[in-house]
């Protein structure tokens, strides 16, 4: 009832996981890519304290066409982050950019990869024009949006894909579809992440249907109302 009068989330809801929700995130990822969980605690960490991000995302809030009164905390998209810290991918694509807060978590995690000399670039895939105002300044130098039918755009997409984001229509049928369309544009040892599979079992069955592995992370989220959603990781 509390947020109903605050009334600053309408439509992705933005919050922080738990400490321990975040530890057992840090072991998810750990089992995925063989990365101590000390190291991928420290990507979660580096995240969270960038101050830059989260002063620039304050600042590109007040003068979008989004309510203002909007606080803006990671969730589950952190595990994202860390997933292309470790991986150092060269490409990575996100169906659904809606705001745009995944969008620049994602480019900037290719940022700090460049420092280390890693190069990558983020495709981001939406049906809406309006979508992605947030991905603006130094952050979209790292990538760009793809406006339209996320099926269409997929199917046209030519580049390798080292990590795909599934976050779009969570209808079961076009979820599927998508990860049909990119199966073959898989880079060796690339992975999907399920932004639905707390709520669809499309990236389970995709994953038993072509022989990869597949383990879900449930989120807590911290101080806030809704019961969380999770992570579908195909590998």
């Amino acid at each position: 009832m509390r947020w109903v009068w605050l009334d600053t989330e309408n439509s992705n809801f933005y919050y922080k996981i738990t400490e321990l929700n975040k530890r057992q995130l840090s072991h998810t990822i750990s089992i995925v890519t063989g990365h101590k969980v000390d190291q991928v605690l420290d990507y979660l960490n580096e995240i969270e304290s960038d101050i830059e991000l989260r002063t620039y995302l304050e600042q590109a809030i007040k003068i979008s066409r989004y309510n203002k009164d909007i606080k803006v905390d990671y969730g589950r998209r952190i595990g994202w982050y860390a997933f292309v810290r470790i991986m150092k991918p060269e490409v990575v694509v996100e169906t659904g950019v809606d705001h745009g807060v995944g969008a620049c978590i994602i480019t900037s995690a290719l940022m700090r990869n460049a420092q280390e000399g890693f190069l990558g670039k983020y495709y981001g895939t939406d049906i809406r024009p309006e979508a992605g105002q947030l991905f603006r300044g130094k952050y979209s130098t790292y990538g760009s949006i793809i406006y339209g039918d996320s099926i269409q755009s997929l199917t046209e997409f030519r580049n390798k894909i080292d990590i795909f984001i599934n976050d779009s229509d969570h209808n079961f049928e076009y979820e599927y579809t998508e990860y049909l369309t990119i199966k073959d544009k898989l880079s060796k040892g690339g992975i999907i992440l399920g932004d639905n599979s707390h709520d669809s079992s499309s990236l389970l069955r995709f994953s038993e249907e072509n022989n990869r592995s597949y383990l879900f992370f449930s989120e807590k989220p911290f101080s806030h109302w809704y019961p969380g959603g999770g992570i579908g990781i195909s590998f």
